[in-house]
Order: structure tokens, then sequence, then C-alpha cells
């Protein structure tokens, strides 16, 4: 039996058409002038098996800083950890102008208490130095507890409250003295009327990767992740799009989260542009 339709359904039904149509082609317009989302503020993250944490940018920079500093001096992956937990209790890994009293820096250090000017305690490498230089000192310091060798060097007032810390100090040594391959990723995005991505400073960021860590060159594996995590939080400030090392290669892309296979598959040169 054949349905037939009358005139009025007929003219209804291509109504629905015509106003189906007309509101794709209108939402497909208006979605094309839409501005796109606004890109994710700059930020840093770290995987490692120990756990993951979230970093912005200047607590990675200070992060690598005192890995880096530790490698200068030769020392042990448990000094980094006693001094990230110092500094995540006293600055929460910021370099701060102020604090209590005379208080400046990463670790809060005080003039008056002779660690030096406050210039210099504003100065990350610097401050940092001065306490590995105060902690290779308190004995037994890599068998005792945390809490015990960093309230040696800091003298506060509550000295039990770095113990809280460990285990975040940890998963940050694992990933910044290049003990973990791969674990730290950050991005930033184009500065404000930006339309091309800045020049890389790479002789800059070289010469102040020097600063901390002396000879820049890579003599192990290891050495080498720790200069490509430095690399990679010292990103922004340099203008580096793109650090590569060991077959790996991180871009400053919002699109591409970690550490893509790419680049010299050898370990002689951490690659930065």
């Amino acid at each position: 039996m054949r349905v037939r339709f009358s005139r009025g359904v007929i003219t209804i039904a291509a109504i629905v058409v015509v106003l189906a149509v007309a509101i794709s082609v209108g939402l497909f317009k208006l979605l094309s002038k839409a501005q796109p989302l606004a890109p994710p503020e700059a930020y840093c993250s770290v995987r490692t098996p120990e756990g993951a944490l979230d970093l912005d940018i200047e607590q990675a920079q200070i992060a690598a800083t005192i890995a880096a500093v530790a490698a200068r001096r030769r020392l042990p992956e448990r000094a980094v950890v006693i001094a990230y937990a110092t500094a995540l209790q006293e600055s929460k890994l910021y370099n701060l102008p102020g604090g209590d009293r005379d208080s400046v820096g990463v670790f809060q250090q005080r003039e008056s208490q002779g660690w030096g000017k406050k210039k210099q305690l504003m100065d990350p490498v610097y401050a940092t130095n001065k306490f590995f230089a105060a902690l290779v000192k308190v004995k037994n310091y890599r068998k005792i507890p945390l809490a015990e060798a960093a309230q040696e060097v800091q003298r506060s007032a509550g000295g039990y409250a770095y113990a809280p810390h460990e285990e975040d100090a940890k998963i940050l040594a694992a990933t910044f003295t290049g003990r973990v391959p791969r674990a730290l990723h950050c991005w930033y995005p184009p500065a404000k009327g930006e339309t091309a991505p800045p020049k890389p400073k790479a002789t800059e960021a070289r010469r102040q990767l020097a600063r901390a860590i002396g000879d820049p060159a890579v003599t192990s594996t290891r050495r080498g992740w720790l200069i490509a995590a430095w690399s990679v939080a010292y990103a922004q400030k340099y203008g580096l799009s793109r650090v590569g090392f060991s077959g790996a290669v991180w871009r400053n892309d919002a699109n591409v989260e970690g550490w893509k296979a790419g680049g010299k598959a050898g370990d002689a040169q951490v690659e930065l542009s």
C-alpha cells in the first residue's frame, strides 16, 4: 500500500529541512569567527616511578639549579633530597625577596646569621652552594633522619617541619639529578603579541648552566639527563623550543605531552634550539 502525504505535511517537512540547513550554516559561520581557546598558563610536570608533581616554571628552575650545584660539588642524591625538602618548607621552591625578619631567598637564609649579603642570598646558585657547604659538615648527614640533617643546617624554630616534604623531595631528586630520564615536561605560551617563536639563546643558556654545574660537558648519561632537565626548566627564559638528548626530544608544544623519540641517538651532547 502506498502512503501518500498531504501537501501541508510536505510543506512543513520542507520548512524543517530549510531551517536545519540555515541553522547549520549559521553555527558554522559563528564558530569560524570565534576566537580560539586561550592557551594554558606556563607549567611544568614531573612524572617518575616514585610519583608525580606539578610545578610552575620558577619552581622547576630552582629545582634544576639545586641539582646542578650538587652535581658540581659531586654530592650524593641524598644531599639533593635534603636540600629540596628544606627549600619546600622554607620557600616552596621560590626565590623569595623577604620572610621572617631578614630571611630571603630559596632557603630563607639570613644576612644577620652570616650566610652572606642579601644580594648574594637572592642568587639561587650562591644560596645553594652555601646550603651544601653547611650540610656536608653535618656528621652522618646521609644516614640520619632528613629533618635532623636539615635542622642542623637551618637552625629553625620548627625543625620537625622538614620531614613531611621528604617524599616530594625524592620525586624531584629523581627527576632533576637525571636518574629518571624524560621525567620533566614544561610548556610556556608565546609572549603577548608574538607571532613567531623567540630566537633561542642557546649560548647564554649554556653559560648560565656552567655557573651552577661547572663544566657543562656530558660525561655520563645521567649527567646528560640532568642537563636536559635543566634546559627544559629554563626553556622559557632562554627562548628554547626544542631540547634533544639520547634519541629523545622535548618540544614546546601545547599539543604534545612529554618527550618523544627523535634527535641524535648518542649521549655525547644535549641539543638546544
